[in-house]
């Protein structure tokens, strides 16, 4: 007699994050709370099955704030480029994407190669694949 299989889940990818970057992205969840309690709650969720390193030790193709990411929307069969920012620092006009958006909660932590799947503002399901990590931006970082 065969057991019913439930529906899985696919399975999420593996987050790295520098044990800096944690404190900054545990303050902003934190802030977060009242404005947007669902993006909160998912940024503390992949903060919570994050792997913690020493920031020497962040490998360069891991997405991190200041660092550049193309990825392809496997949905759409489209590339993008864009830099993953803090908040204060966002700006759609130059892909400066702010890490407390859905999406930059979706990139932040991934690795080149990794396939996640993401949920639009509008409910629609994505399906999208890391290409290319890029060295931190210095204007990113300094808010230029």
């Amino acid at each position: 007699m065969s057991t019913p299989t439930k529906a899985r889940r696919p399975r999420r990818p593996k987050i790295v994050l520098s044990s800096t970057r944690l404190a900054e992205l545990e303050a902003l969840s934190e802030g977060m709370m009242r404005r947007n309690p669902d993006l909160a709650e998912q940024l503390v969720e992949e903060l919570g099955r994050a792997r913690i390193v020493t920031p020497a030790r962040l490998r360069p193709d891991i997405v991190d704030i200041g660092r550049k990411v193309t990825y392809r929307d496997e949905t759409a069969e489209k590339d993008h480029t864009i830099t993953l920012v803090f908040p204060q620092d966002a700006d759609i006009s130059n892909e400066r994407i702010s890490v407390m958006t859905p999406l930059g909660v979706a990139l932040i932590g991934l690795a080149e190669d990794a396939v996640f799947h993401w949920e639009t503002r509008d409910g629609h399901r994505r399906e999208l694949k890391i290409l290319k990590v890029f060295p931190a931006d210095h204007e990113a970082l300094q808010g230029a």
